[in-house]
């Protein structure tokens, strides 16, 4: 917890609130996500085996589909009406999902019409979480400084995870303990709306009320001194607002984005299947997945706390190293009569040495102009997350069911090699190195960090037009 002293009083009450948002984003995103197995028996109608597998998969995938319009939305609301009215804003949506999920009658009651509702229940909480998680750590990284910034912004990712967790022990004790499903989400809705009306207290973040305050002042002193000059400003304004990012750091953000939902998909949901077809019910592969969750959560923790000491891009790095081993002996392990404590293991291991971006997300964002970072950054991971949902969850069924476990290399590879060349890029960007793609893969110290910073050259533009 050294990094804490090193912020100030306000940026510790950020750091804690959208925590607390972020965790109570991911329990109602995750809730329904977890309890699947059971809830689609109560909202859709009764089907066979690989029908049921089907819309497992059309549940997972409804959260992602839309994402790109939620990021369209979200992303116009934080770049021109800021980072706290997005982040209050996405708390609400989930809020309201909640409640209507909570008080939802079943099949059984009004039909098909449940089956619908749910799923737009779960499309607006696709929606909600696209701007929740991306608002509170663009808000961290603007008002932090490298190298607190780091776990600063890590710990939202840890928030989400906790809120998995906290998914997955709801999910037990309905299974096991006949807790009510329903107050679940009645007790996610009422936390919601609290964590909504604290978020209030948050200010925007200096880096956008920056941008903005010395984009008016220079158009007024322009106004009242050289009036003639207004447009040519004005001009200088909408191009820095529809400033481009190279294709290589959308490709290499893109990268890292999309190996989230096939961690995810790959450690709950089909090593899930496996053990179901073992003869696992519901309740022990929930019971499962809430350790093998406990377990990423520990790994991301000591990940994002290791970030204040060791630079994040070399976290990931080493993370790859290590995943790339695994992966070429995991169709092996499954290919031989695999047993539940090494599904387990597989779990794990997939799981917190997987394709994950954090701790190094606010090196990510870093890298975008600060009027479009929002935009941009939304958009790519939705996009980047719809995609990989699919490709994923009915991709790896398919693969698998033709090719057995050895499918899985036809995603797995080329997620991994791209996954590699993001990490290769940023580091250019970053100044940590000068050498190729696979010379970079083994470089373990580089020159000093000089992280450019948007906002500056933004500022600096703005003053050279004035003053000419």
């Amino acid at each position: 917890m050294a990094f804490l002293s090193s912020l100030t009083r306000t940026q510790k009450e950020a750091v804690g609130l959208l925590q607390i948002g972020t965790f109570l984003e991911y329990f109602d995103l995750m809730l329904y996500v977890h309890m699947a197995v059971l809830l689609n028996d109560l909202f859709f109608p009764k089907t066979d085996s690989k029908t049921a597998a089907l819309l497992t998969a059309f549940a997972f995938c409804s959260t992602y589909l839309l994402r790109p319009f939620g990021a369209l939305f979200f992303g116009y609301v934080g770049d021109h009406l800021g980072r706290k009215t997005t982040v209050i804003m996405t708390t609400m949506i989930m809020a309201i999902s909640c409640i209507v999920m909570a008080s939802l009658p079943t099949y059984a009651q009004i039909g098909i019409t449940a089956a619908w509702l749910v799923t737009l229940c779960r499309v607006a909480q696709g929606l909600s979480s696209m701007g929740e998680i991306l608002g509170a750590e663009i808000y961290m990284t603007e008002i932090t400084k490298p190298p607190a910034r780091y776990p600063s912004v890590g710990l939202i990712g840890c928030a989400s995870r906790f809120g998995t967790v906290a998914a997955l022990g709801v999910a037990m004790l309905v299974t096991s303990q006949g807790f009510n499903w329903r107050n679940g989400f009645w007790i996610g809705a009422a936390i919601a709306l609290v964590g909504s009306i604290a978020r209030t207290r948050l200010r925007e973040t200096p880096d956008f009320v920056d941008m903005k305050r010395q984009l008016k002042k220079v158009i007024e002193d322009a106004e009242e001194k050289r009036p003639q000059d207004v447009e040519e400003l004005k001009v200088v304004r909408e191009a820095l607002e529809r400033e481009k990012v190279s294709w290589k750091t959308i490709y290499a953000y893109f990268s890292f984005a999309s190996g989230g939902a096939v961690s995810l998909y790959f450690s709950y949901f089909y090593c899930g299947g496996l053990l179901k077809e073992m003869g696992y019910t519901a309740q022990a592969i929930i019971y499962q997945n809430f350790f093998v969750a406990i377990t990423e959560l520990v790994g991301m923790t000591i990940a994002v706390f290791l970030s204040y000491r060791i630079y994040p891009l070399k976290i990931l790095k080493f993370k790859m190293l290590l995943f790339i081993p695994f992966l070429c002996v995991l169709p092996f392990l499954l290919s031989n009569s695999p047993t539940p404590l090494l599904i387990f293991f597989i779990q794990v291991v997939g799981i917190t040495l997987g394709l994950s971006s954090i701790p190094a997300n606010a090196i990510l964002y870093s890298h975008f102009p600060v009027f479009k970072r929002f935009t941009y950054t939304s958009f790519i991971y939705a996009i980047s997350r719809s995609l990989m949902a699919v490709l994923t969850s009915f991709g790896i069924a398919y693969l698998t069911s033709f090719l057995g476990p050895w499918g899985l290399y036809f995603i797995f590879v080329p997620l991994i090699f791209s996954f590699l060349w993001g990490i290769s890029h940023y580091e250019k960007l970053e100044h940590r190195t000068e050498r190729s793609f696979f010379g970079s893969l083994f470089q373990w110290r580089g020159a000093p960090e000089k992280t450019s910073s948007s906002i500056c050259d933004a500022s600096m533009e703005y003053k050279t037009v004035a003053e000419k």
